[in-house]
């Protein structure tokens, strides 16, 4: 069953009034562990010391920051909402980094790059809000110069029957709850929307065909590191030379 436009646009509306507190709701949701998520992400990024990097779905560019950080590398942020990107400005400001990141609006369906513009592309929590993600995980290999490496971040549906069920029920009771605690009733709307949206997401798409999704993009040696008992997932690879 593919995801139609319509359901896209819902979850960019939905997150788009969250700007605030993006940053403290992907904490929320991984019990902390969104840090480690994000550094095992850069690690891959930096990893052949890139000079030039595509962050994609930048949010407030805490990623962005991080290779810079890292790395010597010029980083380009893109993201679908202003309002984050604002947000990401400010940080990149703060941080001293405004001569090396600059942040950009763009849809990962359709980047407005040239082919093999980048040594390294990466990209958080982006597959389940776009109608193709083959096509979207193609658009972003066509931006990468052969060699260079991608790698992506996501949420995960715990293997084990065990932490799966707990996943299940932190994500359909606690969470919803824990957001209209925390943050009213768009972080209800939030938590409600995000638990389903994993699950039929990898029911649509599991790890085998992401896999293969890559591997036609012509990214080879394509790896993954399921991280936190299942909670997280981070997958790299390198484009074909």
């Amino acid at each position: 069953m593919a995801v139609s436009p319509a359901e896209n646009e819902f979850a960019v509306k939905l997150f788009r009034r969250l700007p605030q507190r993006y940053d403290l709701l992907a904490e929320v949701l991984s019990f902390g562990q969104n840090g480690r998520w994000r550094a095992e992400l850069v690690k891959h990024l930096v990893a052949k010391d890139p000079e030039r990097v595509l962050d994609v779905a930048t949010g407030t560019a805490g990623v962005a920051i991080a290779v810079a950080r890292r790395s010597n590398a010029h980083v380009t942020g893109v993201d679908v909402s202003e309002d984050m990107l604002e947000i990401g400005r400010r940080r990149v400001d703060a941080a001293g980094l405004r001569g090396r990141i600059e942040l950009h609006a763009a849809r990962a369906e359709k980047l407005p790059f040239a082919e093999g513009a980048f040594d390294a592309v990466g990209f958080t929590y982006v597959l389940r809000y776009v109608g193709d993600p083959a096509a979207t995980i193609a658009e972003l290999a066509r931006t990468l110069r052969p060699g260079g490496v991608m790698a992506g971040l996501d949420f995960f549906v715990p293997p084990n029957p065990f932490w799966r069920a707990a996943w299940w029920l932190y994500t359909r009771v606690v969470l919803p709850v824990a957001g209209l605690l925390l943050g009213g009733k768009a972080w209800w709307d939030v938590g409600r929307f995000l638990g389903p949206n994993i699950s039929g997401h990898y029911g649509r798409w599991p790890l085998q065909r992401l896999h293969d999704a890559w591997e036609a993009a012509g990214i080879v040696d394509v790896q993954f590191r399921v991280m936190s008992l299942g909670g997280g997932i981070v997958m790299w690879g390198t484009k074909h030379a």
